[in-house]
């Protein structure tokens, strides 16, 4: 299997969790693992580690950014232990 193979195979695990646990109108799950090779974290395939979340949902209404933040990181929490090491999210709101 190649890097980009494996690379999809994990984003595509972490969206499956997000839509379960978060039913977002928006979601895009970016592997940017090779852009932090020799970083804490990192590993030599230059892939699985650090990933960027761009995802809105009503479950984020009349939340703060930090609790909005923290239920990301909730239903990620199986993943850490799996190499995810960093995550960059993006928070919105769907529109009403």
């Amino acid at each position: 299997m190649n890097h980009s193979a494996v690379a999809t195979l994990h984003s595509n695990l972490l969206e499956q969790r997000l839509r379960e646990v978060l039913a977002p109108s928006h979601l895009q799950v970016l592997d940017e693992s090779g852009q932090h090779a020799g970083h804490s974290g990192a590993n030599a395939s230059g892939v699985g580690t650090h990933f960027r979340v761009r995802i809105a949902s009503s479950a984020f209404a009349g939340k703060s950014r930090v609790q909005c933040h923290r239920l990301v990181y909730d239903a990620l929490q199986d993943f850490f232990p799996q190499g995810l090491h960093a995550l960059a999210i993006e928070i919105g709101v769907p529109a009403a």
